[in-house]
This record gives structure tokens, C-alpha cells and sequence, in this order.
């Protein structure tokens, strides 16, 4: 059996939970927490970095701060995960879809702007793969239009963007470390990168209940009270223990992954070069961090069959996202702008292969031999 995913562990995590449960203080924001905000805020260069519970939380907290109200437009593709719309559809906004590119998976930039009405407050692009999205075109459009950025970067840790990491670049950047991801929080967790200064303070309010229990530990207020909305985002200090073993260990995480990417990519260009699959592209200017191997076919009929020739053979390959426009949910809470010409056209191409920490290369060319046979090579 060759699982899909394995969730990194390399060594320290065991020691470091052991640590942070006979601590003093395993709620939020004990020891580790404050490691690995620092190791963000750092290696990112941002504002300021909150752990959350999950990236979906990172993206309710971004509606909150935003203010997102009934009435509101929010723009982002279609293909994407339903966290990206929920987070904003739970303030009452509308979400408008907007179609993919078709060599990146990434919203199309050239169709934002036809996107936007009086209502539109936010733009949410989506770095699929870990692949940057066509930034300095979207931060365009936002300033022009006097808008929100707020990066989908939960694929994106250890990514950049004509040098600047994935998530730093927008208002705001929500990240996942659910156990699918590059880096994990013992199963589920996320983060909230605030880029813009005025919003830290508020954003340390709402992660605290809408408490300003944080002014108050920095010996800034008496006593602390609730100040404002808010829920509990916080993750409780084991998690974050968890989190600082593969934090410690990112670059080298990163290069295996690349590795096993790299591996990949050349044992199947052949097939890609005879035009049966096509391959992933990765534009100028972006660094990727080899989140997730896939390539596409030539349509659904051909990837229901190769999916049943890796469950014969116990390898867990699989497809990605149901674009979110044709869900019951995206017809009821959302709408298409323009037309459908790739998202549903190339989610229904799209195969995706293991890919972990760890993944040997025994396992990497059993997984490669499958697809050859299956195209008679």
C-alpha cells in the first residue's frame, strides 16, 4: 500500500508535546505558540503571525476583521475549498466566482475586474499547489478599487512570489496545517498573517473571545474585558508543540518534497512530451514548495480509469476539488461571473499522486509505473 499522504514527523514531536503537557500552561499561547509565531513573523517578514485552530478559523478571522456584512461581494475561484467560500458567506457576503487559468489552476487574473460591482470588498486568490497566483496584477486591481486582498495561501508555506513569501503580499494570509499539509499541528491547525498593521490589535481581540486579554498579559490595560466580537481561535499550546518539530526541520521537509516533485516530473515528461498527460506549470518569479504532484488527462472518462488502475495496485492517487459554483451550496450562496470556459473542464482532468515527507523513491517509481502501463509505455 502506497498512501496518498503521510503527515511529516521528524523526530523532536514526541518530545516536544511531552514538554508542553507538563508545562505550567498548555492552553493558547503558551511557549511553543510564542516559538512559533516568532519563526513566522521572521522567516515570513510579516506583521504579525497568529496560530489559529485552522485555516478555516485564519479565514473567519480575516471576514471579521474586515467586516464583511450582508450585502457584500467577495471574488475568488470556484476551484477551490469550501472554507475559502465559508468563511465569508458565514458574514452574510455573496460570493462571486471567477474562472481559472488553466496552466496554473489559479484564478484568472484578467477576469477580476470584470468581477467587481459597487458591492465587491474583497479579493480572495488562491495559490493552488502551492503555486503563486498572479499577484502584483491583483494588488493592481484591489488598489485601483480600493479593495481587500485577502490570500487563500493554506497550500502555501515555504512559497513565494517574486521573492516574497506566499500570504505576505495581501491584507491578509491564512494558511493550513491540517495534516494533508507541507507542516502539521498534530492533524489540524492554521495561521493568520496580518500584513497591515492596523489590524493587529483588533485581530488579537477577536482570536481571544473579543477579549483584550493580550493587552492585558503585556501589562497594557488592568483587567481585561469583552471589548468586541469574537470567538475562541486560539490552538492550545500542544498543538503548537507538535507544529515547532516540523518547523525546525522546514528546509529540509522542503528539499524532500522538491526531491520527490523533481523525481516525478522527469520519470513522466516523456508522456507529457508524446501528448498523453500534461504536466504542472510553474510561472516565473515563483518558488513552489512541492504541496502536491499532479498532471492532467484527457478528460474525466480517461481519470476514472487510471484512479481504478492505482486502486488495484493499493496506491492512493486521487482528484481534487468539485468546483464550489455547481455545489448546492454555491448556487444558494454564490454566482459565476462570465463564463465557464476551464474550471469545471480542467477539475475533471486533474490527478493527484502521493506525496509526503519521507515518500522513497521505490514508492515514487511504483506510483510512475502504473501510469506507464496504463498508456502502454
Amino acid at each position: 500500500m502506497i498512501h496518498f499522504n503521510k503527515p511529516p514527523l521528524t523526530g523532536n514531536e514526541e518530545r516536544y508535546v511531552l514538554e508542553a503537557m507538563k508545562s505550567s500552561k498548555i492552553s493558547g499561547d503558551g511557549a511553543f505558540t510564542k516559538r512559533c509565531h516568532k519563526w513566522f513573523e521572521e522567516r515570513l517578514g510579516c506583521k504579525k503571525a497568529l496560530l489559529t485552530t485552522s485555516c478555516t478559523h485564519a479565514l473567519e478571522m480575516a471576514a471579521l476583521l474586515l467586516d464583511i456584512k450582508e450585502g457584500d461581494e467577495v471574488i475568488m475561484p470556484s476551484y477551490t475549498f469550501v472554507s475559502t467560500a465559508n468563511a465569508f458567506v458565514l458574514r452574510g457576503a455573496t460570493i462571486v466566482f471567477v474562472d481559472i487559468r488553466p496552466d496554473t489552476l489559479n484564478i484568472d487574473e484578467t477576469k477580476i475586474e470584470e468581477a467587481i460591482t459597487v458591492k465587491t470588498k474583497v479579493i480572495v486568490p488562491v495559490h493552488y499547489a502551492g503555486v503563486a497566483c498572479e499577484m502584483d496584477t491583483i494588488m493592481d486591481i484591489a488598489s485601483r478599487h480600493d479593495l481587500f486582498v485577502v490570500e487563500d495561501a493554506a497550500q502555501g508555506m515555504m512559497s513565494s512570489y517574486n521573492g516574497k513569501a506566499l500570504g505576505t503580499i495581501g491584507h491578509f494570509g491564512a494558511f493550513s496545517f491540517h495534516e494533508t499539509k507541507n507542516y502539521t499541528s498534530a492533524g489540524e491547525g492554521g495561521l493568520l498573517i496580518i500584513n497591515d498593521e492596523k489590524f493587529v490589535q483588533r485581530a488579537e481581540i477577536i482570536r481571544e473571545k473579543g477579549t483584550n486579554r493580550s493587552l492585558f498579559f503585556r501589562g497594557m490595560v488592568d483587567k481585561y474585558s469583552w471589548v468586541d466580537v469574537g470567538s475562541s481561535y486560539l490552538p492550545n499550546d500542544i498543538s503548537a508543540a507538535y507544529l515547532w518539530g516540523g518547523l525546525e526541520m522546514a528546509d529540509t521537509i522542503n528539499e524532500n518534497r522538491l526531491n520527490s516533485w523533481s523525481s516525478y516530473y522527469e520519470k513522466l515528461s516523456f508522456l507529457q512530451n508524446e501528448g498523453f498527460i500534461e504536466l504542472p506549470t510553474i510561472p516565473d518569479g515563483c518558488i513552489q514548495n512541492a504541496h502536491m504532484f499532479y498532471f492532467k488527462v484527457k478528460d474525466l472518462e480517461e481519470r476514472t480509469a487510471l484512479l481504478d488502475a492505482f486502486k488495484k495496485e493499493d496506491i492512493g492517487a486521487v482528484f481534487h476539488y468539485v468546483p464550489l459554483h455547481s455545489a448546492p451550496a454555491g448556487v444558494k450562496y454564490g454566482r459565476f461571473s462570465g463564463v465557464d470556459e476551464f474550471t469545471t473542464k480542467e477539475s475533471e482532468r486533474l490527478v493527484r499522486l502521493p506525496m509526503y515527507f519521507g515518500l522513497s523513491s521505490d514508492e515514487r517509481d511504483a506510483v510512475c509505473d502504473v501510469i506507464k502501463s496504463f498508456y502502454g509505455k
